[in-house]
């Protein structure tokens, strides 16, 4: 079995295995919130979190990036390690956003994580595993703050700020695997799309540093 196979079967059980808590997690909300305005407040914050990723294109590039860069650059089935690391410190991020904590430039950092991350894409760069997890873990800590501090009015119940959270972190996921299938393709097949892509990335993010 080659590497790119056993990161699809490694990224196929991750989902498996995700995909009962996570259900659990949504039906338990819908089933504790209270008749009413309650629920729907559960339903549009999950639909709102859902959404929220894929409405921006920084967000969006800078997702699919993260994936792309992972199939490309790790290796022995490492794959998924730099996804898990963004997700993780996205949510701690978004933990510090929701309080009201203010992170410095998270716009700039959301730009320049574009920039850097679309020309290690273009490089086919590889850094040390413990250099990669902490670059992407601090941009991811920027995005996530950024998804906190736009909590959405009608997410005012604990349920409904779960539900917005697990809706965003379930879309962040999806597009690490969505550049993950892609990264792998390109890889083997037409590594100059890849370096194309990656300039066009780093080229939109130089764009935003600069509006």
């Amino acid at each position: 079995m080659n590497r790119i196979q056993a990161a699809v079967n490694a990224a196929r059980r991750t989902l498996v295995r995700a995909a009962p808590l996570a259900a659990i997690c949504v039906f338990s909300a819908s089933a504790l919130a209270h008749p009413g305005h309650e629920a729907a407040d559960v339903g549009a914050s999950l639909w709102a979190g859902l959404l929220h990723p894929l409405t921006g294109a920084d967000h969006l590039l800078a997702m699919v990036a993260v994936g792309v860069w992972s199939a490309l650059a790790m290796r022995d089935g490492g794959v998924l390690r730099l996804p898990a690391a963004f997700v993780t410190l996205m949510l701690v991020g978004a933990g510090l956003g929701m309080a009201g904590m203010t992170l410095p430039l998270v716009e700039p950092m959301i730009a320049a994580s574009l920039l850097v991350l679309g020309l290690l894409i273009a490089l086919r760069a590889q850094l040390p595993a413990g250099a990669g997890l902490l670059l992407v873990g601090g941009f991811a800590l920027f995005h996530g703050h950024a998804h906190g501090a736009e909590l959405p009015s009608e997410a005012a119940a604990m349920r409904a700020v779960l539900a917005y959270v697990g809706g965003f972190a379930a879309s962040t996921a999806a597009l690490h695997l969505a550049g993950i299938g892609a990264g792998s393709l390109l890889r083997r097949h037409a590594p100059w799309i890849a370096r194309a892509a990656g300039a066009g990335v780093a080229a939109y993010g130089v764009g935003l540093m600069l509006a």
